[in-house]
């Protein structure tokens, strides 16, 4: 395989200049308190809107920005460097409801619900993992069947980005109890339909002020129209969402990583010990050098996976969002621990911005498919 260039384009060196001035002026001030309220960004987020950042991937012709995937990763990271809550929001919205829609939706659906979503007016969700069904996507117990012109559906979806806040979700049912994985299809549900609704807020060990519920549905009626594919297509189109989206969680670990360090390096020169900053202190040195190396690394793994899934058909693009999904996130939790290490005891006081790092980052190794599903995944491709 020929690997991509890594020069960045003058398109894209603006974006993340544009991006990184809003991160820094309107997402960072106010994060540590968000955090501690548990409040969603509303006003943050109508921002994001209006900058084109909540639809990415959708086409000017359905009132989106129409961005390449590299571009899509510099901008996940630049928000998560600022705020990790703010960065999931953004990439739930892009990559699990906005791309499955635009990619595997009728005309007709496309025209009725990307504008809303590209424009920042509503955000979006995805409704795959349940109580009983995590790792185990065809284990899923949500049904659909087919009412005239409407499916019915009925089951709980657990642990939901967005959850209380967007108005359309992509979520998978089992629509034939009998077929295994091809027994499952997948449907654009609306917050409105009659028999939808979400239950309490889970509380979080990190990510606050990013909403995560679960969703029920009662005899929930969804319009024949808002089928996505084809029935029995279900279980292809969220493997074929979850390896697009895991270059954005791969991003937001990046972002994550990277602010670690700039908190690590500027309390390593304020920080004094033993006469002087322990920035000179060599084993304070070479904790900085790990970090910033593993930073470099996962950026440049993220950033071309990004480029391969633009070569569309390309078979190598499910196998490196993988590997920089595993490899990011596992980084960026490392990053994390180094960096409350060098801070010391007051590293453990919420009072310093790497404790919140340090809870939010946990989960990056976790949802979109934990590390042992992506090496399953990259071992697989690489002996099939």
């Amino acid at each position: 395989m020929t690997g991509p260039s890594f020069a960045p384009t003058e398109e894209q060196q603006l974006l993340q200049s544009e991006v990184r001035r809003f991160a820094t002026e309107r997402i960072l001030p106010g994060a540590a308190e968000r955090d501690a309220k548990k409040e969603f960004p509303v006003d943050i987020l109508r921002e994001m809107g209006d900058m084109g950042l909540l639809g990415m991937f959708v086409p000017e012709e359905y009132g989106g920005t129409g961005f390449d995937m590299v571009s899509y990763v510099t901008a996940v990271e630049e928000v998560s460097r600022a705020c990790a809550s703010v960065g999931v929001t953004m990439s739930v919205t892009n990559s699990v409801c906005c791309w499955p829609i635009l990619t595997f939706g009728t005309e007709e659906l496309k025209d009725r619900v990307l504008p809303e979503l590209a424009s920042g007016e509503v955000l979006g969700g995805f409704g795959l993992t349940e109580p009983g069904a995590g790792s185990d996507a065809g284990a899923l117990r949500t049904t659909a069947k087919r009412d005239g012109d409407t499916w019915v559906l009925n089951g709980e979806k657990a642990w939901i980005t967005n959850a209380g806040q967007a108005k359309y979700f992509v979520v998978v049912a089992r629509t034939d109890p009998e077929a295994g994985n091809r027994g499952l299809t997948a449907f654009v549900v609306p917050s409105d339909a009659p028999g939808f609704s979400v239950g309490p807020a889970e509380h979080k060990l990190g990510l606050r002020s990013s909403l995560t519920a679960p969703l029920h549905f009662a005899d929930c009626r969804v319009p024949a129209s808002n089928l996505l594919g084809k029935e029995g297509q279900g279980f292809k189109i969220a493997m074929a969402t979850l390896d697009h989206s895991r270059l954005g969680i791969a991003a937001q670990s990046v972002g994550i990583h990277q602010r670690a360090l700039e908190l690590a390096r500027d309390y390593a020169l304020e920080r004094e010990q033993f006469g002087g900053p322990i920035a000179d202190l060599q084993a304070i040195q070479f904790t900085l050098a790990d970090i910033a190396t593993e930073l470099e690394a996962a950026r440049v793994l993220t950033r071309c996976a990004a480029a391969v899934a633009d070569q569309h058909q390309n078979p190598d693009a499910g196998r490196l969002a993988s590997e920089a999904k595993l490899y990011a996130s596992e980084a960026a939790n490392r990053a994390c621990y180094k960096s409350l290490q060098l801070h010391g005891g007051n590293g453990f006081h919420e009072d310093y911005e790497i404790a919140r790092l340090y809870r939010d980052v946990r989960v990056t190794t976790i949802y979109e498919g934990t590390s042992e599903m992506q090496r399953l995944v990259i071992a697989r491709k690489l002996l099939a």
